[in-house]
């Protein structure tokens, strides 16, 4: 079937916002040919596809601040993008909107191991900022299993995790500074050096907007020393739910390690195909626990996790001789995903946060869904805080089978709710779960969120259509409640 064509008036509207746009931005810095715009027409979501109007590559803080003052005063939407490796579909293009490409700022711009920070443009990947310090035996700590890609903005921008994040924090804990350009043009400056800052926390109200409050386009980030000793230990058992109160009872006993990993028996045989790198075959649910710190620290802790996991039924138990087999542990948890990609067509990865109490209860409800649905999910944890990936396993040529996957998906998610946990832990609302907001918030709830937005973007122009199932202007979210023929509070300027 053929795809009508674009009626003359939105071809004159493209051509006009090209023209205007090359004068802001170098020769070769817009992208306007569909065989070269398909490049961006979806990120790690890739259930979802659509072609952006134009893509725009600026190279300088400047080139952004003026292609957002046109974009502002001429109402043309804009969607940052970074390496597209979201998984929520953030990064998705529009057709009647500028993608806004920041692989262009890729550079480290400053290392300052007095004040053990590191000034990275937000293109750079999240490795690379550990890389370019281990050599001074620092390193970046939340380490998402995408980090050999994914770019520090994006990361900021999802508030993205890791598996160190339990005892490290998310991104927020580990930034102190950012430079952004707001929806009009204007440059800002959020934090710096220093510890704190004075006023309200803007800096944590940037990381996790979602590209809709800001395009990011400097982060200061904390680097810290590496640990004097670290160690593993990889513990099978019987089953997830075993698995489950294992690791509640490691954080109950006062333990927090740097990360805390589970793997049911589906992701386990797949990572060992994928990786080889010694994970048991007759278990159904694996454990990685990593303790670092002293030398004398981490030995202590090691034996009282051992003695943890053999109180709860640990069938195999083993312990990392050297760094190089510690991090082979680690390769086969970050293989996962991909991993699970050589077993299925396509698969559908979810992320929701529960309390730890309640993993064994979610893990046989999701179960319970696996048969309903009639589709297989290998299941991936960030143990230690609660953050799910269950990876539903789909093919997208069956009838059916994506919108299955889909449902079963929000049964996740619903679920996580229900039992006091949230929608998402570190891959953020976007698309995925915008039509999800209302099962955990109220509309008086998403109505402040959007007032928030409404400060800093009036028009509505950065990433519409993301994360809020509805979107009202801002000047509806504005009315106030008049009491007595007078508005309440007249020196506050309203939308």
């Amino acid at each position: 079937m053929k795809m009508p064509e674009p009626d003359k008036a939105v071809i004159e509207r493209r051509t006009q916002i090209i023209s205007s746009l090359m004068k802001f931005v170098p020769n070769g810095s817009i992208i306007s040919e569909k065989k070269e715009l398909s490049v961006y027409e979806s990120d790690g979501l890739t259930a979802y596809q659509q072609v952006p109007m134009i893509v725009v590559l600026p190279e300088t803080v400047e080139q952004i601040s003026q292609v957002l003052s046109y974009c502002y005063k001429n109402n043309v939407k804009i969607v940052p993008r970074g390496a597209g490796t979201s998984l929520s579909g953030g990064a998705l293009p529009l057709a009647d909107g500028i993608t806004l490409g920041l692989g262009k700022f890729n550079k480290i711009l400053e290392i300052d191991y007095d004040n053990r920070c590191a000034r990275v443009q937000p293109g750079v990947t999240n490795l690379a900022i550990s890389e370019a310090v281990k050599g001074h035996g620092f390193y970046y700590a939340p380490d998402p299993s995408s980090q050999i890609a994914c770019t520090i903005g994006g990361n900021v921008a999802e508030n993205s995790g890791g598996v160190h994040c339990l005892k490290y924090g998310l991104t927020t804990n580990n930034i102190l500074g950012l430079q952004m350009v707001l929806a009009d043009g204007e440059i800002i400056s959020l934090g710096g050096k220093h510890m704190d800052s004075e006023g309200y926390d803007l800096l944590g109200l940037m990381t996790g907007s979602e590209g809709l409050l800001g395009i990011i386009t400097e982060v200061t980030v904390r680097i810290l020393s590496k640990p004097t000793s670290a160690n593993a230990l990889m513990i099978g058992f019987d089953s997830s739910k075993q698995a489950g109160k294992c690791v509640a009872n490691i954080i109950a006993d006062g333990i927090i390690p740097a990360g805390m990993e589970m793997m049911d028996g589906p992701a386990i045989e797949a990572a060992e195909a994928f990786v080889k790198v010694g994970y048991p075959l007759n278990v159904g649910a694996l454990l990685l626990v990593e303790l670092d710190g002293p030398f004398e620290e981490v030995n202590f802790l090691i034996d009282r996790v051992k003695e943890i996991a053999n109180s709860q039924g640990a069938v195999s138990l083993r312990v990392s001789r050297n760094d190089e087999e510690r991090e082979q542990f680690w390769a086969g948890r970050k293989a996962a995903f991909p991993a699970i990609g050589r077993l299925t067509p396509d698969y559908y990865c979810v992320d929701g946060t529960i309390p730890r109490s309640k993993l064994p209860e979610v893990l046989d409800r999701m179960s319970e869904l696996s048969k309903i649905y009639g589709l297989k999910v290998a299941n991936v944890f960030h143990a230690g805080d609660g953050n799910l990936h269950p990876l539903i396993m789909y093919d997208a040529n069956n009838p059916g089978e994506l919108e299955r996957a889909e449902n079963f998906g929000s049964d996740i998610l619903k679920l996580c709710v229900e039992v006091g946990g949230v929608l998402t832990g570190e891959h953020g609302v976007g698309v995925e779960k915008r039509d999800l907001m209302s099962v955990m918030f109220s509309e008086m709830d998403l109505n402040q969120q959007q007032r928030v937005k409404c400060a800093f973007d009036p028009h509505q122009i950065l990433n519409p259509g993301k994360v809020f199932p509805t979107l009202h202007r801002c000047a509806e979210l504005g009315r106030v409640h008049i009491h007595r023929g007078k508005v309440p509070f007249p020196d506050i300027p309203r939308f």
